[in-house]
């Protein structure tokens, strides 16, 4: 990803969405839990191990709702990590 021209500069109001410094450890975090729940999801119908998969990125992303603050987010992606994992237990 290139640097934008404005990338650091006090004078901008609000800091620029495409700027390499925004994706810190947690949004990488967090853009990896999603994204491995958006694969695993896609892939459940191949094997139940996809459904186990999924479970754990739903707990990944509950992790990640709660350490960025917004607990609401967090706490439904548990239900739906334990909602997952009791569909892997009855499927396998």
């Amino acid at each position: 990803m290139r640097s934008r021209p404005n990338c650091g500069r006090a004078e901008t109001r609000r800091p620029d969405p495409f700027c390499e410094k925004n994706l810190d450890a947690l949004t990488a975090f967090g853009l990896f839990a999603v994204t491995a729940m958006l694969v695993c999801y896609a892939l459940e119908h191949r094997s139940a191990w996809f459904v186990l998969g999924f479970a754990g990125a739903c707990g990944l992303g509950s992790i990640y709702g709660f350490l960025q603050g917004a607990w609401p987010f967090g706490l439904v992606e548990a239900v739906w990590a334990l909602v997952a994992l009791r569909r892997w237990q009855s499927g396998r």
